[in-house]
C-alpha cells in the first residue's frame, strides 16, 4: 500500500472541508490509515482553506511539508500556485481554474495575478486542469465545484466511483443528493 499526501486548497466557501472528509472516509473504506487535518484563514470572509489528507499503511502526523505532497487539488488558481511549494517536482496539480478575487484585489489594492495556469503548468509538467466552476454551473449551482473536483481527484487516484458516491450519500443532506452524484459523475468524466 503506497502512502499518498494530498493537499486540498481553496476559500471559505468553497466545499474543501467536505472534500476532504469524503476522501479520508473512501480511504478508510480501502483500508488505508488516514491523519487529516484542516487549517483555516478567515475562512468565512473568502480566506485560505487548506486540508491534509494523508493515507497510507501507517500515519503518523496528517502534517504535509514542502515538497511532500503526491497531489495538491486546489480550489482556485490562486490559491493553487500559493501552496504549489508543497508539490513535489514530480507530483500532480489538479487545478480548477476558477479565480476568487481575494479582498486585496476587490479593495484594488492589489490585481489578481496573471498566468498562474500557465506558470504552474511550467513547473508541474502533470498539472490537471478543469473549469469546474463552468460545469457546476450547467449544473445549476456553483456549490457543486467541490464535489466536482472530488470527482476529478477520484479517476486520478483510479478508486471505484460506487466507494465515492457511498460516501456523499453519507456526508450530503439527501435533499443535495441527485445534484452531487451529478456533480461527482461530471467530474469523474471530465
Amino acid at each position: 500500500m503506497k502512502d499518498i499526501s494530498i493537499l486540498i486548497v481553496g476559500v471559505g466557501g468553497q466545499g474543501t472541508l467536505l472534500t476532504s472528509r469524503i476522501l479520508g472516509s473512501v480511504a478508510m473504506e480501502l483500508g488505508y490509515d488516514v491523519k487529516m487535518s484542516e487549517l483555516h484563514g478567515m475562512s468565512q470572509r473568502g480566506g485560505s482553506v487548506v486540508t491534509y489528507v494523508k493515507m497510507g499503511e501507517k500515519v503518523y502526523s496528517p502534517i504535509i511539508e514542502e515538497q511532500e505532497a503526491d497531489i495538491i487539488l486546489a480550489f482556485e488558481e490562486l490559491e493553487g500556485i500559493r501552496w504549489n511549494r508543497f508539490l513535489k517536482k514530480d507530483g500532480m496539480m489538479v487545478l480548477n481554474t476558477q479565480q476568487i478575487d481575494p479582498m486585496p484585489v476587490i479593495t484594488r489594492k492589489a490585481s489578481y495575478p496573471d498566468n498562474i495556469t500557465e506558470k504552474l503548468q511550467n513547473a508541474y509538467s502533470n498539472t490537471i486542469l478543469i473549469n469546474a466552476l463552468d460545469i457546476a454551473k450547467k449544473l445549476g449551482n456553483v456549490k457543486a465545484v467541490n464535489v466536482i473536483m472530488l470527482g476529478k481527484i477520484a479517476k486520478v487516484l483510479e478508486i471505484d466511483e460506487a466507494l465515492f458516491l457511498k460516501a456523499i450519500e453519507k456526508s450530503v443532506p439527501s435533499k443535495f443528493l441527485d445534484l452531487n452524484k451529478k456533480a461527482f459523475a461530471e467530474g469523474y468524466n471530465s
